[in-house]
């Protein structure tokens, strides 16, 4: 409790106007039946909604000093913001399935996506950057707005999202950017020279190459026959007298090219992109649209 001096009610009140004018803002009652379903399966998803609803009403219905001590007013004051965000966000995202058109109205009312829009914003609410936050807004618009693969696989774009860190996402439009770049050409395009190859921050990136490619994010680029079996390469004979290397594989080596896998492509067109306009089965061989 507090110290027995009465808070500051012009202020707390001005906390719980602010609240419930976001919330008017995210209103379902306001909009479409199926925006309304939009909506509600992303506000159901985050558990603390409730808390400060009922910490609201709390407040309205108390008198004096038993309203709210500060510690109620400060966590009032902390899920402001998040209602702000989320706010912003659920808006930013219903503006954008206007640009996408009619033709999702069925698609983001079946249960399949919505689905999906639990999982992102259960993700989304325990995010910590801004940058997943957008990735996680892209995935839920481009569900929406694209079959280029199976819902299944976009849950496992929210757990990538969720599991990888700012610094995989980088390396991940690089090589997007540019299929068929070395280690090395990454390395120095990313951050610039290369360090020690016992540096922290070469540790750092063999974790990340490491990381990706055990995802099944990027791998060595390989040659393919015509039924797109890949091609095995035959071992350079070394001659006869030449020794062999008298150093490990360099975590910057300059030889091996890199590419997106191709599960590693529909995520950038998923998530690293923004709304993707087209509606079906796209699952035909080639780029997605370039970040």
């Amino acid at each position: 409790m507090t110290d027995g001096k009465i808070p500051d009610l012009l202020g707390d009140s001005q906390i719980i106007e602010s609240l419930n004018a976001q919330l008017e803002q995210t209103d379902p009652s306001q909009r479409s039946r199926i925006v309304e379903k939009f909506f509600l399966a992303a506000v159901s998803s985050i558990p603390w909604i409730g808390g400060v609803l009922s910490a609201a009403e709390t407040y309205r219905t108390e008198e004096g000093a038993h309203r709210m001590n500060s510690l109620q007013t400060q966590w009032l004051r902390e899920h402001q913001k998040k209602i702000e965000l989320l706010g912003q966000i659920l808006q930013e995202i219903a503006q954008r399935f206007e640009s996408i058109g009619a033709e999702i109205d069925e698609r983001i009312q079946s249960e399949a996506y919505l689905s999906i829009v639990r999982k992102a914003f259960r993700i989304w609410d325990q995010a910590d950057t801004e940058e997943k936050r957008r990735l996680l807004a892209n995935v839920i618009t481009n569900a929406a707005g694209t079959r280029a693969t199976s819902d299944d696989v976009v849950r496992l774009f929210l757990d990538w999202i969720e599991y990888y860190s700012e610094v995989h996402f980088p390396v991940i439009r690089e090589v997007h950017a540019n299929p068929g770049s070395t280690k090395f050409e990454i390395r120095t395009t990313l951050y610039g020279a290369v360090p020690r190859e016992d540096s922290a921050e070469a540790d750092l990136y063999k974790f990340l190459m490491r990381e990706l490619s055990m995802g099944e994010v990027i791998r060595i680029e390989r040659d393919t026959n015509r039924l797109g079996e890949y091609v095995r390469k035959r071992p350079s004979p070394r001659g006869k007298g030449i020794p062999a290397p008298s150093t490990l594989k360099s975590a910057f080596e300059n030889v091996e090219p890199l590419v997106l896998t191709g599960i590693g492509r529909q995520f950038v067109h998923y998530a690293l992109n923004e709304v993707v306009t087209r509606i079906g089965n796209e699952n035909t061989p080639g780029e997605p649209p370039t970040v």
